[in-house]
């Protein structure tokens, strides 16, 4: 007598097995997306009321302190009718100046860091490689 086993699944069985596979995948991916959302908007909620102060103040001192700039130019210049013109005006060329080598700065971080989730998407990107060979192997 020889015993006979049955490895061959049907259909209906491989395919149930890959909706269930493909269930907990999805619910992984969207479970590590949330959770990294979740970080970040965390931290978004701590920072927010400091930077908000922080901004009030640093506008108030900034109002003040570009007015006596702007007094001490007028001191150094000659006595003339745009004196004042002359001093705002050099006080706002500085600021410009300072501005856009802040903005550059500014810009360049964000693009290095960003807002996206990026461990996720790293993820993502491999299982989409996965995926690939895995169909590859298949095939």
């Amino acid at each position: 007598m020889t015993n006979h086993i049955n490895h061959e699944r049907n259909i209906s069985e491989v395919l149930t097995d890959i909706k269930t596979e493909l269930k907990d995948f999805v619910q992984t991916r969207i479970a590590m997306f949330k959770a990294e959302l979740q970080e970040k908007v965390k931290n978004i909620k701590t920072v927010a009321p400091l930077a908000a102060v922080a901004a009030v103040l640093l506008g108030t001192a900034y109002l003040l302190f570009t007015l006596a700039l702007v007094g001490l130019a007028a001191a150094f210049l000659p006595d003339n009718q745009y004196r004042w013109f002359l001093a705002f005006l050099a006080v706002a060329i500085l600021w410009a100046i300072l501005g856009g080598i802040a903005a550059y700065f500014a810009k360049r971080e964000f693009e290095i860091k960003g807002l996206l989730p990026k461990r996720t998407i790293e993820v993502l990107k491999d299982d989409k490689v996965w995926v690939q060979a895995e169909v590859k192997n298949q095939i």
